[in-house]
């Protein structure tokens, strides 16, 4: 039973990788296209609205609306949820330095910044901090472990993730692979908190 099961992760886990390297490969392929279209289909009530998602979707307003959303649930006396909003509060926050480091190692230009070489290595200027996406990579984080946790209000709040992600793209902040990377590494933060956090702590837990 222990081998089947082993056989199964391994099988999940070795798929899971080809689609992320695939899905990363095609956003690369595509990165020319979302900024072209976004400059041929010029609409300021979009951009005005997407410079606001991009503003406020940033991992601050995250910590906030998880404090805020922990003390409601501490309030309503819910361990469980107290528990979980931490746990996302933990996977945002996971995430947020996996970004920083990969953003400094890689040193990539934002898409507004005009220079030949698009990869330039180790850099402390945010101007070269595209890949990844921070926004994205802490906004999937954390509600990324609802989706571990309760699969109906994950896949509800998962539009946030998504608009904030567009909305980075769309102000010119960042790449397709950015942000598709970000997203698949916000996930990979979010089931590493629900796995090895959430599930032992639920595991303690007396059988009544």
């Amino acid at each position: 039973m222990n081998l089947f099961v082993n056989r199964k992760r391994l099988l999940f886990w070795v798929l899971g990788d080809i689609i992320a390297v695939i899905l990363v490969a095609l956003a690369f392929h595509f990165d020319e296209l979302v900024p072209n279209y976004i400059a041929t289909h010029p609409n300021d009530a979009l951009r005005s609205f997407m410079q606001k998602v991009s503003r406020f979707g940033n991992w601050p307003e995250h910590v906030a609306l998880g404090i805020l959303l922990g003390v409601v649930a501490w309030l309503r006396g819910s361990k469980k949820w107290v528990r979980i909003v931490l746990a996302m509060l933990i996977a945002c926050a996971l995430a947020g330095a996996a970004v920083r480091v990969i953003k400094i190692g890689t040193g990539r230009a934002r898409p507004f910044v005009q220079t030949e070489e698009q990869w330039n290595g180790p850099s402390l200027s945010s101007k070269f901090h595209s890949f990844p996406s921070g926004h994205t990579a802490a906004s999937t984080a954390f509600f990324g472990v609802l989706l571990f946790v309760t699969w109906r209000i994950g896949l509800a709040c998962l539009p946030i993730p998504m608009l904030i992600a567009f909305s980075r793209m769309y102000v010119a902040a960042h790449y397709l692979s950015d942000v598709v990377f970000a997203a698949i590494l916000g996930l990979l933060c979010a089931l590493v908190v629900a796995r090895f956090i959430l599930q032992p702590i639920e595991n303690l837990k007396p059988k009544i």
